[in-house]
């Protein structure tokens, strides 16, 4: 459930503190921990430094580019708290099915992982494919995917599927397109 500031566009940093988020979760709080500089709007530095893949890394910055993208309605570069409360939804829904096909408990999804996590998804794609896939968003080169390349992998995935959907006219998953739509296609995708 998205949380629903009453503060809308004001400096939170002078605000009285909201309510807590239902489940118990302080929101307020974890926005006040992630802008470290005390904005009042959390950037894209600041959310990889508290963002955790699980594997000791940087969360990739590729990653956190594109969750800024989708949640920074007002375009400006940054998160304040009235986006911040979909964000901290995003993350911690695609957390949950991350470990829901993390069968092994690894910290990783490998291939057949992935392919039952699209395919769940509603993808029906080869394994030659998956292949492709695993080596686009394999940042270790271990054969496997992380948390957040894992992120970065559905919302491509999702990002492209809606753009071709836009000219496949018959929803029949084939579509004819010159060589100039193919790129205004590519290139007008935010991921």
């Amino acid at each position: 459930m998205a949380y629903n500031n009453p503060y809308q566009q004001q400096h939170y940093h002078h605000q009285q503190q909201p309510p807590p988020q239902p489940g118990g979760v302080d929101l307020w709080g974890i926005f006040q921990k992630v802008d470290k500089d005390r904005s009042g709007a959390i950037s894209v530095n600041e959310l990889q430094q508290a963002l955790s893949n699980g594997t000791w890394t940087p969360f990739n910055p590729e990653t956190v580019r594109l969750m800024i993208g989708m949640f920074d309605r007002d375009n400006n570069g940054t998160i304040n708290f009235q986006e911040f409360g979909s964000l901290w939804k995003y993350v911690t829904d695609w957390q949950a099915a991350f470990r829901s096909y993390d069968k092994d408990n690894s910290g990783s999804i490998d291939k057949n992982e992935l392919k039952q996590a699209l395919t769940n998804f509603g993808y029906r794609l080869s394994d030659r494919f998956y292949d492709i896939l695993i080596r686009k968003f394999d940042r270790s080169g271990r054969g496997v995917i992380a948390f957040d390349d894992f992120i970065q992998c559905c919302v491509v995935i999702q990002t492209l599927t809606s753009s071709f959907r836009m000219y496949d006219t018959n929803q029949n998953g084939w579509i004819n397109i010159s060589y100039e739509q193919f790129l205004t296609l590519v290139f007008s995708t935010k991921a």
